[in-house]
């Protein structure tokens, strides 16, 4: 008897190798996909618990759900992707993306 393990993948055909690989690959995204649910419930719990203090927290609300909405927009529906994206940059120009911005008198 030897106190190395042995790797019983390697004594099974090509075709049972790839089964298993697969099915751990599987197990894996599935796993991945609940805990990416998980998170997203969290998220959207912590978004929906209070008002936006400010139009900072207002913007990443509308950033997320927005997000939402994207997704679920067919890759043919290219002038909504082209809206979302302006949206998206006009946030972004008027400073709401990375906090306020400080007035130029100031």
């Amino acid at each position: 008897m030897t106190d190395e393990p042995i790797e019983l993948d390697q004594r099974r055909g090509l075709g049972a190798q790839k089964a298993t690989s697969s099915r751990r690959l599987l197990a894996q995204v599935e796993a991945n996909e609940r805990a990416l649910r998980e998170r997203r419930d969290q998220l959207e719990a912590h978004l929906i618990a209070a008002p936006a203090a400010n139009w900072v927290e207002a913007a990443e609300k509308a950033r997320y759900v927005i997000g939402l909405y994207a997704a679920s927009l067919g890759a043919a529906d290219t002038q909504r992707h082209t809206l979302v994206a302006a949206v998206l940059a006009d946030l972004a120009r008027l400073g709401l993306e990375d906090g306020p911005k400080p007035a130029a008198d100031e």
